[in-house]
């Protein structure tokens, strides 16, 4: 197979640069790890070698994700939900209305967020030596803490591109591969990202959480690590343990790199599990009943004595103005209307950051018609009943929304998690016991939501 010409997807205003080997029938997008470039990566044999046999039995599409690669350099490092409008630019001009992700390393948490979120654009999920989550918790003891995180990010952009410091890099991922295939990884680990951009992907990569979002990945689904290879073993492990249904296989050797040493068992139990996912998905063409979303509920503050106060003429007049300005910021963020009742709204979105950017204008655009409102979000599995979505995340939105003070947008840890990226900053606001819903959920009340 000849090295595939590099085109060019148009995301919002950023062009990401991508590459299609074979014409299998099924789709299998690859989900880049930290860091990528299209074209330097046919120069690592290994990893050459790696695309031409997935290419045998995929029609495979490439990726260098914003701000690497060949990709648009942009400020600041993308957060989850615009890598996955990068995603679906990627689809949409490779004409792939469906296809299986393979998602390496820092590429799984998008890569499971993607899959829970648009079912309808995922037929199976493959997650290779990847991690839900990067710091350590209480009741995720392996990950690194936040000062250790702290110093390596500090560490890259102080050493970023020097031989030392690339060849620690190909060292930690693809130890036991040949010197050639180190030469060139190195390369492309220097050429992929400036470091800015390092230090700034780092910091997102620090922040991402997305272990609520596993149980809602309904896809078939495969999980692989080396044994070896510790750090991500451990995230593989509890990656497998919490997707319903998912397969998991460890593999010899201690490289991170998927595409060092003998793959040949990979690509078995890949080629293997594809075909599987592919053979049933034929039986499967039902929308999906149940999708990952990010509820809203807003509701006027003292709405009874406003009411009281203008009379039930200027009250109306004042609740269509309050309507209208509701919806033309539902549409500026994609999202949708699902009900409104009286004097709130209850609304969806496939993102958080946009979710929340919406409840604060929201929020500054009613103080001009005189009144406020509170706000609550959360994101969580839906279900599709009657065109509508329902579910306990919705009763969780809606009681986070009961705790929020007048012009206070608070979400849910769940919600937090999600934006690492955006540029969102929270206060947070304590644990609390929401009625109906089991357990203590911890708040944050959103600071600022500037783009």
């Amino acid at each position: 197979m000849d090295v595939p010409e590099t085109r060019y997807a148009r995301s919002g205003d950023v062009s990401i640069a991508y590459q299609v080997l074979g014409d299998a029938p099924f789709d299998l997008v690859r989900i880049p790890p930290y860091v990528s470039h299209v074209e330097l990566a046919w120069q690592i044999p290994s990893l050459a070698a790696f695309y031409r046999q997935l290419a045998s039995f995929s029609r495979l599409i490439t990726f260098d994700k914003r701000g690497t690669g060949m990709s648009d350099r942009v400020s600041g490092a993308p957060s989850l939900e615009v890598r996955m409008d990068d995603v679906r630019a990627v689809m949409d001009a490779a004409r792939s209305e469906q296809a299986a992700l393979l998602g390496v390393s820092e590429g799984g948490p998008m890569s499971v967020l993607f899959a829970a979120t648009y079912p309808e654009r995922v037929w199976a999920l493959v997650l290779d030596g990847a991690s839900p989550r990067s710091l350590w918790a209480p009741d995720y003891p392996w990950g690194a803490s936040e000062d250790d995180w702290l110093q390596s990010i500090e560490s890259r952009g102080r050493n970023w591109g020097t031989p030392e410091f690339v060849a620690s890099r190909v060292e930690m991922l693809a130890g036991s591969a040949s010197a050639e295939d180190k030469a060139a990884l190195g390369v492309m680990i220097r050429q992929s990202a400036s470091p800015g951009a390092a230090v700034e992907l780092a910091r997102m990569n620090m922040s991402i959480d997305v272990r609520h979002v596993l149980p809602s990945v309904r896809v078939p689904t495969l999980v692989v690590n080396r044994v070896d290879d510790e750090g991500a073993a451990l995230g593989s492990r509890y990656i497998a343990e919490h997707i319903p249904g998912a397969r998991h296989i460890e593999l010899p050797r201690s490289d991170h790199a998927e595409f060092v040493g003998d793959c040949k068992p990979f690509m078995k139990e890949l080629d293997q599990f594809l075909s599987e996912a592919w053979e049933a998905r034929a039986g499967a063409e039902s929308e999906p009943e149940r999708v990952l979303a990010t509820v809203l509920f807003t509701d006027i503050v003292d709405s009874t004595a406003k009411a009281a106060e203008l009379g039930d003429a200027r009250w109306r007049e004042l609740v269509q103005a309050h309507h209208g300005l509701v919806r033309r910021q539902l549409v500026r963020h994609r999202g949708t209307e699902i009900d409104t009742a009286g004097d709130g709204f209850f609304a969806s979105f496939d993102g958080p950051a946009r979710a929340i950017r919406c409840a604060c204008a929201i929020s500054e655009g009613v103080r001009e018609l005189g009144i406020e409102i509170r706000a609550g979000l959360h994101t969580g599995e839906c279900e599709h009943i009657d065109q509508k979505v329902g579910g306990i995340a919705v009763n969780i939105g809606a009681r986070v929304a009961s705790e929020a003070a007048p012009s206070e947008v608070l979400v849910s840890s769940t919600v937090k998690d999600l934006v690492a990226g955006s540029g969102i900053e929270f206060r947070d606001r304590g644990a609390a016991e929401l009625k109906g819903v089991p357990g203590e959920w911890r708040l944050f009340a959103v600071e600022t939501a500037a783009l």
